[in-house]
């Protein structure tokens, strides 16, 4: 059954072809299409201290994701005393939006870490 569908594809295919040959066109179209323009977004500013700053890292749900973030925090915590940190796990998939933590993150968080780990 494939072979015949894939025979009568080719077959159309090449009376196509033969009918633009008379015609002395060939019509082509561009595999790039037109996508839309992408808005830039520039990066958020610096923090100038870290001392008294509260920083959430947020773990997607990625394989070693969390423990990446763990461990970063381990090291900011030794190194940056006076930093609050808080860990959280995002609700869903990666590229599913959390309203009710990104609210949370507006509110409270000077800055964040969202990280996906292997």
């Amino acid at each position: 059954m494939i072979r015949k569908v894939a025979v009568m594809f080719a077959l159309c295919l090449i009376a196509a072809s033969a009918a633009q040959a008379q015609d002395g066109k060939i019509a082509v179209l561009s595999p790039k299409g037109n996508p839309p323009p992408i808005p830039l977004v520039p990066m958020a500013p610096r923090l100038e201290t870290l001392d008294g700053k509260t920083l959430y890292f947020v773990d997607v749900g990625y394989e070693g994701g969390g423990s990446l973030l763990r461990a970063t925090m381990d090291w900011l915590s030794q190194n940056y005393p006076k930093t609050n940190l808080a860990f959280r796990e995002k609700a869903g998939t990666y590229d599913q939006d959390d309203p009710k933590l990104m609210a949370e993150i507006k509110s409270k968080a000077d800055g964040v870490i969202l990280a996906v780990g292997h």
